[in-house]
């Protein structure tokens, strides 16, 4: 799979992992996250390798489709974005106001702590 896709689905399952099903999220933990193949799960688990292949698949669609439908990720890179022009103005107009730099800096962690 391509690393681009990789990180794709890594960034969905940080985002909607507590969507899915045990079996979902374990697959999909120990596939991206832990590196294990896919004949090591299905060694773990007791099932053939094409069925550890077919439940990641339908779990990466499922992904994809909260993502869609719920717009999480895309809401959270506005926020970023907004952020990062907040903190650039701060900085470039009010460099001396601590106050203001305080509350970008809590918003800054507001937004990371999604």
């Amino acid at each position: 799979m391509a690393v681009e896709s990789n990180e794709q689905i890594n960034e969905l399952y940080d985002f909607y992992h507590e969507l899915l099903t045990k079996k979902q999220a374990t697959y999909l933990d120990l596939y991206y996250a832990e590196d294990y193949s896919l004949g090591e799960i299905a060694e773990q688990f007791s099932v053939s390798r094409q069925a550890v292949y077919d439940n990641i698949k339908r779990t990466e669609k499922t992904l994809v489709k909260y993502e869609e439908k719920l717009q999480l990720i895309a809401h959270f890179r506005q926020e970023l974005s907004l952020v990062n022009q907040l903190n650039d103005l701060v900085t470039q107009h009010y460099p001396e106001d601590e106050t203001l730099k305080e509350l970008v800096a809590k918003f800054e962690n507001l937004v990371d702590a999604q």
